[in-house]
């Protein structure tokens, strides 16, 4: 078990409180709730990874096109994301569009009859339509004969989804699971707003789940939520709460809305502490782990996360300063990379995290 670099227990209780003391608005309100701490972990293990497929955008859109066009401060977006470029989707594609060709590329690389697919799960904070589900789409678009649903996790989607499959598959009601992450950011972030645009990108990734041997599967894994802190990151019209008018589109009320500062802290918090959890509760170090895949979301959350778990660069899978933030898409895309890279082999332990909106996070020890 490591022991290296334990995180600190937190303090009042299971809550971590933040307060920006230079602001005297902030202050006359009650603390800042940063991270509502869960020791919550589960097991789910008879599941294998058949195969992963990707797919990203043609369009190339960089950090000097995005200063050109907006005027955003030259060199802002790499010196605090590590992002130097992203992709953005075509104008008549959705994301249905993306789930399917990165679906195709899954189903190509594992050689299996689509018909043997009956389960379809999107993780997606940016469907195509409220209503049907992008799933759905996926389902159609494919020809399948299978159930299909979305799961809305924002960058924690594709972890849910993953572990919902595997609970389908280990109970044996579902023979085969295609589990997507997929999202077109570039169209609900504010484009000329330097706090939020450049971060992110459109893509999507896919895996196929089917039955694995008893030791293959998620051996530790957590699923958590914060509803609490919702507010920092979030979308603040355009659902029933709140409908949207058209001065709400003017005012660009519609967009994605980010408090960076505390979603910046709440990240580092979340990831350190939730891998931590993982990696005692399985009864492993850093050294048995192969591979660490993080959400894509800044190059300095996963770089202070892994100096504060003592997890060496060689064992950190980054892709983000190629396509930044993809979202729901990110860890799976990330893994498709890896596993091209010849990262990825039967047997070896591969650490996922995503976290995100909502507030969520999810976290998973593989054996591949």
């Amino acid at each position: 078990m490591n022991s290296q670099n334990p995180v600190a227990p937190a303090k009042t209780g299971d809550l971590v409180l933040e307060r920006i003391e230079s602001n005297p608005k902030v202050q006359a309100q009650a603390p800042r709730l940063m991270f509502r701490k869960s020791n919550r972990t589960n097991t789910l293990t008879g599941v294998a990874v058949t195969s992963i497929g990707a797919y990203v955008p043609d369009r190339i859109v960089t950090n000097a096109e995005l200063e050109n066009r907006y005027g955003f401060e030259p060199g802002w977006v790499e010196k605090r994301t590590g992002i130097k470029e992203r992709r953005y989707a075509a104008d008549d594609e959705g994301t249905s569009d993306l789930a399917v060709k990165a679906a195709r590329r899954a189903i190509a690389a594992a050689g299996v009859d689509p018909a043997e697919i009956d389960l379809v799960l999107v993780g997606t904070f940016t469907p195509d339509y409220t209503c049907p589900s992008t799933a759905c789409l996926v389902q159609n678009k494919l020809g399948l004969d299978a159930a299909a649903v979305d799961l809305q996790a924002a960058c924690s989607g594709f972890m849910y989804a993953l572990a919902t499959g595997a609970q389908f598959i280990a109970t044996g009601n579902s023979k085969r699971a295609l589990v997507i992450g997929a999202d077109i950011n570039s169209r609900i972030v504010e484009p000329s707003d330097q706090g939020t645009a450049p971060l992110f990108g459109d893509a999507a990734g896919a895996v196929l789940l089917e039955a694995g041997s008893s030791n293959q599967g998620l051996l530790c894994y957590q699923l958590g939520a914060d509803g609490a802190g919702g507010s920092m990151l979030d979308r603040p019209v355009g659902g029933t709460a709140r409908p949207l008018t058209a001065d709400l589109i003017t005012s660009g009320q519609h967009y994605l809305k980010m408090d960076g500062r505390n979603v910046f802290k709440w990240a580092i918090q979340v990831v350190t502490e939730t891998i931590q959890l993982i990696l005692d509760r399985a009864g492993v170090g850093v050294d048995d782990v192969k591979l660490f895949v993080l959400h894509q979301a800044n190059i300095r959350i996963i770089d202070h996360a892994m100096s504060v778990l003592g997890i060496p660069a060689h064992k950190v899978f980054n892709n983000l300063e190629r396509v930044g933030n993809t979202s729901a898409a990110s860890i799976p895309v990330a893994l498709e990379e890896a596993n091209r890279q010849g990262k990825l082999e039967s047997g070896d332990l591969v650490l996922m995290c995503g976290f995100g909106a909502g507030l969520t996070w999810g976290t998973g020890l593989f054996r591949w």
